[in-house]
Parts: structure tokens; C-alpha cells; sequence
């Protein structure tokens, strides 16, 4: 039930066997490395609750290494733990960057310019409501991460704000 995935990188050489890499939001332990590529293993749970299962060879995976504890945070906490997939219901060009909008079938929340997390990528929200959202990607965005490649209907993975899980969990309580 598992699939091992090959991925080829440019910074494969700096890669360690037991090394946690995020792929598209996923974070998944590098088992093996050759040359530039390295290999990844994502387990039947994996598959079930992210787009892992949907790629083909060729895919572009948005990639992101484990951050260094004595650096810069450089953007939002991330953890690399998918929380659901969300279906791309529309991508808006608005001359100078683009909106896209998504809808997730969970009772997860998100909160008007609170973190998102896109298939790995950390945004903002904007438009948040029941059971969907938006985000504006910049062109460098765009151009560098596989927003580029993205299609209305297409599944994505979705990493919600980990401030927002926590306050919403103990409400629950």
C-alpha cells in the first residue's frame, strides 16, 4: 500500500537519508538518495488524506527543507502536516498577480488574513468562509511554486493555520 516516490532536486546534495522534506505541504522522510534524485515513502494514510496519490511522473512538487532552528522565520509556522485537500474552484487573473479560490469538504475553519497553507506554499487568506477560501499569489509565486501548473477542479493540499486549530479545539471543549 505504500509508494515510494523519486524526486530530483537541486539540492539533493545536501540531503541526508532520515531527513524530513515537505513536498507539496506533505512532509515525507528521504529513504534514499542517488546522485540528484532521492527517494520518499508515503504510506496508505498519506495517500488517503493528500494529492500524493494523484501524481504522475513529471509532476512539479513544491518543495520546502526543514527550517534551522537559529534562523529567520521567514513567513508563517508551517509543520509540514496536511490537514485535508481542497478542490481549486476558481483562479482569477487580477493584471499584476492572481486570486484562487478553493473549497474543502471539513468542518476545519480559516480566518480572514490568517495563515493558509497551499500545497506547501504559505499564503494569506482572503475571502475566508464555510468550507472555503481565497488566496493572491504574486508572480514570482506564480512563476516559482506549481500555482503555475494549477487547473480549476485540480486537488490541492491544505495545511490550516496551527493557532487557528488550537483556539478551535478548545472552544470544542
Amino acid at each position: 500500500e505504500n509508494i515510494h516516490f523519486t524526486i530530483e532536486s537541486d539540492f539533493t546534495d545536501e540531503l541526508k537519508i532520515d531527513q524530513s522534506v515537505a513536498h507539496n505541504g506533505c512532509c515525507l522522510t528521504v529513504v534514499a538518495i542517488d546522485g540528484r534524485e532521492y527517494v520518499v515513502t508515503a504510506i496508505l494514510e498519506t495517500l488517503i488524506k493528500t494529492n500524493l496519490g494523484n501524481w504522475n511522473v513529471g509532476t512539479k512538487v513544491n518543495l520546502e527543507r526543514c527550517m534551522i532552528m537559529n534562523g529567520r522565520l521567514d513567513g508563517h509556522i508551517v509543520q509540514g502536516h496536511v490537514d485535508t485537500t481542497a478542490t481549486c474552484t476558481n483562479i482569477e487573473d487580477q493584471e499584476g498577480s492572481y486570486k484562487f479560490s478553493f473549497e474543502y469538504d471539513s468542518e476545519d475553519v480559516t480566518v480572514e488574513k490568517g495563515s493558509i497553507t497551499v500545497n506547501g506554499t504559505s499564503l494569506t487568506v482572503v475571502d475566508s468562509k464555510d468550507k472555503g477560501f481565497a488566496v493572491c499569489i504574486i508572480p514570482f509565486t506564480f512563476d516559482h511554486t506549481n500555482f503555475h501548473q494549477l487547473k480549476i477542479g485540480d486537488k490541492i493540499n491544505l495545511e490550516l493555520d496551527i493557532i487557528g486549530k488550537y483556539v478551535a479545539k478548545l472552544f470544542k471543549k
